[in-house]
């Protein structure tokens, strides 16, 4: 095997700021403790908490790295005691709660995956995040079945198009919101049944309107802030509202009767903080009924951008300009 270098290139965040606030700097590479794999980066992707840690708003959770980066690709080069699930030389993505902006890191081996079947490494680095938070909120917590409606925001994220797919893919009418025309017309274009350009459209009436006045079983909101209400007012009776971000702010002001009167469960949930178990059944529950949708390209990893790693910031401001249709990745 040939021998790891000593230090590696990293993408740091001495003081919080704006994207010009990512600086490349030189960092011990990792060692594998018992049950981890140390990984040769080849891409990792860029998210939103990314860039909510950047700007200073989104600490690491205790005992993780202080690089940003929840998700990468690459190739095993070695293994820590007990690692029984991969070798060295074998091809993985994996999602960890930091380190993903190197050129090495270490994840525990359970919530590590074999890269799919005819994915390139960029795809794979923008599968963890998005697949595990949308398999977890979707499908877990939010319950959806075959033959329910849901209504997606954010419609051409990341989180957006992984839902859209997979709620298509296992039997759901998807409805979701974009900030454009040409955003609506892209999430058509992955399966959406509909796709209501927010910025000119009443999407509250508009999904009343295409369920009968009957509302969306499930809704998947990145928003808060005034969407709730407006949630509210389009959820079914029974309905399920999940709540996975608020770009829109954290403090709302809303009439809770209609959480009684429609029986609305309102819940939500956050990642990164979660422990390895929790993450490590997420993992198998994705090898087990998405890989093989991935290996068969029903559902396609939606690329927008490639970016060097040293040019993280450029990243940035790429998804902080909301242009985007999908991952953003940085390549190592």
């Amino acid at each position: 095997m040939t021998a790891l270098p000593p230090t590696m290139t990293a993408i740091a965040i001495p003081v919080p700021g704006g994207p010009e606030a990512l600086v490349p700097q030189t960092r011990p590479v990792p060692g594998p403790g018992p049950g981890e794999v140390l990984v040769k980066i080849a891409a990792a992707g860029v998210n939103r908490p990314d860039v909510l840690q950047r700007s200073g708003g989104y600490p690491p959770p205790k005992g993780a790295s202080d690089i940003p980066g929840l998700e990468f690709s690459g190739e095993v080069v070695a293994c820590g005691d007990g690692v029984t699930r991969f070798k060295t030389g074998d091809k993985v993505c994996a999602l960890v709660a930091g380190g993903g902006y190197a050129e090495y890191a270490v994840v525990h081996e359970t919530n590590a995956l074999p890269v799919p079947a005819g994915l390139s490494m960029v795809e794979a680095a923008g599968i963890p995040e998005t697949f595990f938070t949308v398999w977890s909120n979707v499908f877990d917590r939010g319950g959806l079945k075959s033959g329910e409606t849901i209504l997606i925001h954010g419609g051409t994220s990341g989180i957006g198009v992984t839902a859209i797919q997979l709620a298509k893919a296992f039997g759901a009418t998807v409805i979701t919101t974009a900030g454009s025309d040409e955003k609506c017309a892209a999430a058509k274009a992955l399966g959406a049944d509909h796709a209501i350009n927010y910025r000119t459209t009443d999407f509250t009436a508009a999904v009343n309107e295409i369920t009968g006045k009957r509302g969306a079983h499930l809704i998947l909101d990145m928003v808060g802030g005034d969407y709730v209400q407006k949630n509210l007012d389009c959820v079914a009776v029974d309905g399920r509202i999940v709540q996975i971000a608020f770009l829109h702010g954290s403090e709302i002001k809303a009439d809770i009767r209609w959480i009684m009167l429609k029986r609305v469960t309102f819940t939500g949930s956050t990642l990164r903080i979660r422990d390895i178990a929790f993450k490590a059944a997420l993992a198998d529950a994705l090898k087990a009924k998405v890989w093989p949708l991935l290996e068969s390209g029903t559902v396609k990893v939606v690329m927008d951008s490639t970016y060097p790693l040293a040019e993280a910031s450029k990243a940035h401001a790429r998804m902080e300009g909301s242009t985007h249709v999908g991952k953003i990745v940085l390549t190592v």
